[in-house]
């Protein structure tokens, strides 16, 4: 009898291990990477950052087989606060959350509105920027003056967003409006169906609706639909390592400078609407003067390794792809070329375009190079854009001043606050190249970086 007791003592106590030891097992097996405070302990083993994103204009995009987008770049930047290298998933949309959760992913970096619902899922971090979300329709078409006046209305919005709750948020409250979800469609492509008239009504944060109306011109961006809004970064509800990580970061991108420059290079040259004309013109020339200059543009743009994009949207803001363009200053040709420049850069006939093209973009090349000390390519061409449009010795003039004042003078964004005081006679006569139009320069390389960007988004030109 003993020995049967003592027998199924050590049976039960083995089986007790045996399940104890399975379950640490599964736990072990099945314990996705990244939960219980393990993304920064994984990240610094592996040296590997993992971004959740989505594919859209504002957050991740391809061009020039390069990634770029504002979310991607800043995301990179975290990367190299932790240096670490940076991976990249898209699962779509509506995927993302359960991609996190699922530990396939440290962070989600994709313009998240901070709202009530995410909270339940999510950790967010400290904000960096803030937008309000506006009805967009098109200009042929009546927008709604008021939330009440969205009574009949249909509105095609994706499943999961801060729109969708907020369109609910309104049909709640009693307010007889319609709305059609889908998944995983961007907001860009909401966006172009408004402006093709595919559909009459979507809604956008505002600072992907001003991005976009680079693009296309006829939307308009109507009433708001709430407060404004916090976008964030969001991590797993127990990770507050990688959430402290993620502060941290947004602190030093605020304290340095960073978060701003990237916000500017993105979203700083927005259209007005004193601007739809303008911009409507420059699609419509894409198409019909373009194509005349276009070999020549991209054989010289080879020449010094410049993206020939770029190059266009330069011969668009000098002469509207007009040859025979010339201004009150006698500055000719389809890249307003001066007769000493064109004298300097070994040309004859500043109207034949293809001479034109040549001067303009071997100029551009030399002001390039006089910045070769900045080890910012981006930084670099904003500086010989302004250069191109007011003369080398003016922009030094404003570096100066910035420098007097205590800024970073090899920063654009601390530069172009100084390149209007030029026309002061408190700081021009103080200066060796004397009075300039400072402030046409900033608008000239806003308006090319405009162009520019619209150029990036036409595959088929």
């Amino acid at each position: 009898m003993r020995k049967v007791i003592f027998d199924n003592l050590i049976f039960l106590i083995l089986t007790g291990l045996i399940s104890i030891l399975l379950f640490i097992s599964v736990l072990i097996h099945n314990k996705p990477f990244g939960h219980d405070f393990g993304s920064v302990e994984r990240i610094k083993k592996t040296g590997v950052l993992r971004l959740i994103t989505n594919n859209s204009i504002n957050s991740y995009h391809y061009y020039n087989d390069k990634p770029t987008g504002f979310e991607y770049d800043l995301s990179l930047a975290f990367a190299d606060f932790l240096n670490v290298d940076l991976d990249i998933t898209t699962p779509g949309w509506n995927n993302m959350f359960s991609y996190l959760e699922q530990g396939k992913g440290d962070f989600i970096a994709a313009g998240l509105a901070i709202t009530r619902e995410r909270l339940e899922q999510v950790n967010f971090s400290i904000p960096y920027m803030t937008i309000q979300q506006h009805i967009i329709h098109h200009n042929m078409v009546f927008g709604p003056k008021s939330i009440e006046d969205l009574t009949f209305r249909t509105i095609h919005v994706r499943r999961g967003t801060s729109y969708h709750s907020r369109l609910e948020e309104i049909k709640k409250s009693g307010i007889n409006l319609s709305y059609i979800l889908y998944d995983n469609i961007p907001t860009e492509e909401f966006i172009r169906q408004v402006h093709e008239q595919e559909i009459k009504f979507t809604v956008a944060d505002n600072h992907i609706a001003y991005l976009n109306q680079r693009y296309y011109p006829d939307i308009r961006i109507g009433i708001p639909l709430q407060e404004k809004e916090s976008l964030a970064w969001a991590v797993r509800k127990n990770d507050t390592q990688m959430l402290e990580q993620i502060n941290k970061f947004f602190l030093f991108a605020n304290e340095t400078g960073l978060l701003k420059k990237l916000s500017d290079r993105y979203y700083a040259t927005t259209v007005e609407s004193s601007d739809t004309f303008d911009l409507k013109k420059f699609h419509q020339r894409i198409k019909s003067r373009l194509p005349k200059y276009k070999k020549m543009i991209i054989e010289e743009s080879i020449k010094y390794g410049f993206d020939w994009k770029l190059v266009a949207a330069i011969v668009y803001q000098e002469s509207h792809f007009n040859p025979n363009a010339k201004s009150f200053t006698n500055v000719q040709g389809l890249m307003q070329v001066t007769a000493v420049t064109a004298q300097e850069m070994g040309i004859n006939n500043r109207l034949k375009p293809s001479e034109s093209i040549r001067a303009g973009i071997k100029y551009l090349n030399k002001m390039i190079h006089k910045f070769d000390y900045l080890e910012d390519d981006y930084e670099r061409i904003l500086f010989a854009l302004a250069s191109y449009n007011i003369g080398y010795g003016h922009v030094l003039d404003a570096m100066l001043i910035a420098r007097e004042k205590g800024l970073d003078e090899t920063k654009w964004q601390n530069v172009k606050t100084t390149l209007p005081l030029l026309s002061k006679s408190k700081y021009y006569k103080k200066t060796k190249h004397g009075y300039a139009r400072g402030w046409e320069p900033v608008k000239y390389v806003e308006r090319i970086l405009t162009y520019f960007d619209i150029l990036k988004q036409k595959d088929y030109i």
